[in-house]
This record gives C-alpha cells, sequence and structure tokens, in this order.
C-alpha cells in the first residue's frame, strides 16, 4: 500500500492502494509505520506521492457504509493519529502530487512542508458529502492556503487544476509529469540542507501550537554545530563583503 524507494538521503513513498489510494484504516497504519521506521533513520527528508492519475482520492467512503460505527470508531482515530505524525514529522516531508488529491488526500498534501503538483485536481469536498471537519485536517489547510481564499474552499467543495491551486494556495509550485519527482527531489535536498535540529524546532513552533520549545531552542543556538553554521555563514556573507 504504501512503497518505498530511496534516493540517496531523500526516502520516496509512494501510494498505491487500490485504484485511488483511498484511505482505510489498513493504508492508514501502515502509513505510520512506514513514518515510524523513517523516523529511526538517518533519512534527511521524505518524499510522498501516488500512482497513476491519483494521488489520493480520500477517505474510503465505500468502507465507512460497509464498516458502519464500529469501523468508524477505529478509522476516525487512526486518520488523525496518521495526519499529526505526517504534519509534526521532524524532517522535511515534500508532496509530489501527481494526479488527483481529493478531500483526504488533500489534506494529506497540504500536511507536508512543500507541495509541487502536476496534474489533476485538487481540493476538499468534505461538505459536499455532508461531514464536518476534524479539527486537526481543519487546521492543516487553514495553515496551508491563501487566507483570503480559506472560506471559500471548505464551503464550495470545489477542485482545482494546478494553476488554479497555486493561485489559492493548495500547491507551491506546478511542474510538469516528467520532472515531478526530480524537481522534489531537489526540493527535500534543499530543505535536508537545513540543520536538522533547526529545522525540526522551527517546523514544532509553526505546527505544535503552544509547546514550550525555549529549552530546545537555546540548546540549538549555543551547539557548536550551530557555531560553526553562523561562523560559515559570516565568512561566506558578511566577511566577503567587508574590504
Amino acid at each position: 500500500m504504501i512503497y518505498r524507494e530511496d534516493r540517496n538521503e531523500v526516502a520516496v513513498l509512494r501510494m498505491e492502494h487500490g485504484k485511488v489510494s483511498a484511505l482505510d484504516l489498513e493504508m492508514l497504519l501502515e502509513f505510520r509505520s512506514r513514518l515510524d521506521e523513517l523516523q529511526r533513520e538517518p533519512r534527511r527528508a521524505v518524499i510522498l506521492t501516488g500512482t497513476g492519475s491519483s494521488f489520493s482520492a480520500g477517505v474510503d467512503l465505500y468502507r465507512l457504509l460497509e464498516g458502519g460505527r464500529e469501523y468508524l470508531d477505529r478509522f476516525l482515530p487512526a486518520l488523525d493519529a496518521a495526519l499529526r505524525q505526517l504534519y509534526e514529522f521532524p524532517r522535511p516531508v515534500v508532496a509530489a502530487v501527481n494526479g488527483h488529491a481529493i478531500a483526504g488526500g488533500c489534506i494529506i498534501a497540504c500536511a507536508c512542508d512543500f507541495r509541487l503538483m502536476s496534474a489533476g485536481r485538487i481540493g476538499v469536498t468534505e461538505l459536499l458529502v455532508g461531514v464536518p471537519f476534524p479539527a486537526l485536517p481543519l487546521e492543516i489547510i487553514r495553515a496551508s492556503v491563501a487566507p483570503q481564499h480559506f472560506q471559500s474552499i471548505l464551503y464550495t467543495g470545489r477542485t482545482y487544476t494546478p494553476p488554479e491551486a497555486l493561485h489559492v494556495g493548495l500547491v507551491d509550485e506546478v511542474v510538469q509529469d516528467e520532472a515531478l519527482l526530480d524537481r522534489a527531489c531537489d526540493v527535500a535536498r534543499r530543505l535536508a540542507a537545513i540543520s536538522p535540529r533547526a529545522f525540526e524546532i522551527t517546523k514544532s513552533q509553526i505546527r505544535r501550537y503552544g509547546r514550550d520549545l525555549d529549552a530546545a531552542i537555546l540548546e540549538t543556538w549555543t551547539c557548536p554545530e550551530t557555531r560553526a553554521a553562523i561562523e560559515a555563514y559570516l565568512e561566506k556573507t558578511i566577511r566577503r563583503k567587508t574590504p
């Protein structure tokens, strides 16, 4: 369901589950297992992509209907846990949106740190189905899109082409199909070049609302690696300009 390919320091996770990589309980559990696996390894960044014409079509609504309340009682906590783990993953995660990213698929893309899109349509259609947004998916969309488009994106349930998605902030860059993974690797490596601890803390400040990080920030500012990075930056910029 989640296939992995390593490109040097970057791990590529490819969703391939049924025709459209719809999200069900088993896929979410495997997704979390893959993230756990990567967090124990020294990979510097992750790319998340899909297969064929779909990134992910979102929640498998057929499974919800078939499984009823018993299935839903297990599925919703698993969905929240998977989204939170992705959203707070300490290393850079780049979404290479290869095709349709609908509802939960759109939210997964928006939970990544940078989003490239080459084809398909993207949007959140939950209100068209008649279900409200849980708190975390709502915050993920709020943090991703241009503020003036936030309510419209939610209320209309509209899906957007790649250029339209770029305009409203659902994606950060539009690329050609054949260049998608290579460009995603370029972005992932650029983000991975940032000090891992500095990146992790900054991401935590953005995404872990209200948590106290002052001690970790002080530790990072004063460690030898940060001092060396500051000295190298000064040498490359300020001191180079000094006559």
